[in-house]
């Protein structure tokens, strides 16, 4: 009986860890990908990210780090309204440092221009860890100097944050910012941050698994705009667009596309001018590589805004369904393949209503591409909301 008890326990120990296991450092888990989480930051780089003072900021043992400089932000490239962030810190109780939700890149006064999360450990600040700095204190928050967790939910005006899986503040701005970037701090001392992720909120779907209600076909063009049994969009031939009857101007977009052919080509359109054939900006579609290497993309690459910025990575492949995550303010844009962020541009050129002379920045439609004969792609849980301005 002993000898059955210890097989079964060992056996317990061995025994794989099943999908739900924990992802390693930096990594999205298939649970986190299908509720729609994205990283902000891939473990190797700060792609994505961009300094407001000078400060030692670098990747180090999979973390972003900082220890000396000017005071000041490490920002997120890209803006955010709603949504719920997780991350990792960990830093000597002497530090005071912070996450800025919703800042401008040089933000002047926490109270009012962005929401300040505080890391700081007794004594160090008056707004402990889990604080809302100048705004409200955490009801119970502790520093260890270890890893720490951070999971925070904005949402309009209510802000959530747990602090090692305890909600320790519960906050109402009745003057809500609407936007804004994500920054990390440098005040005094060493800190540093990893696991950085982000699940947009308050997405709508665009389709509705029946029909094509909110979309327009265009029936003189080449490509066939369907819905399957499994409610999927399905696009074949070209070329051809299907195009939204909403508008978009400062968006986010996620999708799940399955590509059925090698290295096909298709692509989503935003900003586009209504009723005019493939006018917008073109996030790719291109899941093929050169010499079997992901960073030399076929045609500007899955998430590769075309003839504008190629992907810096192949991360889809055919004949398998990915995730893709559009993220667009002012002029500024950003896509996440699969979690991982491809591509991050500004359009430098002078205004122009039309996307293909200058930069755009008026909404427009959304179009789905059908490119050519070959064409083939299914497109299902497609969902998008426009940002409320700051």
């Amino acid at each position: 009986m002993r000898r059955a008890l210890a097989l079964l326990f060992l056996g317990i120990l061995l025994a794989p860890l099943g999908p739900r296991a924990q992802a390693e450092d930096n990594t999205l888990t298939p649970e986190e990908l299908n509720q729609g989480w994205i990283l902000l930051f891939d473990g190797e780089t700060l792609f994505g990210w961009e300094t407001a003072t000078e400060a030692n900021w670098h990747v180090q043992d999979g973390a972003i780090t900082v220890s000396e400089g000017e005071r000041g932000l490490l920002n997120t490239t890209s803006q955010f309204g709603d949504y719920e962030l997780k991350l990792q810190f960990r830093s000597p109780v002497s530090t005071n440092s912070g996450i800025f939700l919703r800042t401008p890149t040089v933000p002047q006064n926490p109270a009012e221009d962005c929401y300040e999360l505080n890391i700081a450990g007794d004594g160090v600040s008056p707004f402990s860890t889990g604080s809302f700095v100048n705004r409200q204190k955490a009801a119970a928050g502790l520093h260890t100097g270890e890893w720490q967790s951070y999971h925070v939910r904005a949402k309009g005006g209510n802000l959530t944050v747990r602090l090692d899986g305890k909600t320790v503040l519960e906050y109402s701005d009745p003057h809500p910012i609407g936007r804004g970037h994500i920054g990390l701090q440098l005040n005094s001392g060493p800190v540093s941050f990893k696991n950085i992720k982000l699940r947009p909120l308050g997405l709508e779907n665009l389709l509705n698994g029946q029909d094509l209600t909110g979309w327009r076909p265009y029936p003189e063009r080449q490509s066939e705009f369907s819905v399957t049994s499994e409610g999927y969009l399905q696009v074949k031939n070209g070329p051809g667009q299907l195009e939204t009857e909403a508008k978009f101007g400062d968006f986010v977009l996620q999708a799940e596309i399955f590509t059925n052919g090698e290295h096909l080509n298709s692509g989503i359109f935003f900003r586009s001018i209504p009723g005019e054939f493939w006018n917008g900006y073109e996030s790719q579609i291109q899941n093929g590589y050169r010499d079997g290497d992901r960073t030399q993309p076929m045609d500007c690459g899955t998430g590769g805004f075309y003839r504008r910025q190629n992907a810096r990575r192949v991360v889809a492949d055919d004949f398998t369904w990915f995730h893709k995550t559009l993220v667009v303010t002012g002029k500024h844009m950003a896509a996440w393949v699969n979690g991982y962020q491809v591509s991050d541009w500004t359009d430098p050129r002078e205004p122009d209503e039309n996307p293909r002379r200058g930069s755009r920045t008026a909404a427009g439609t959304l179009i789905i591409q059908g490119h050519d004969p070959t064409t083939d792609l299914r497109f299902r849980n497609m969902r998008a909301a426009e940002m409320a301005p700051r």
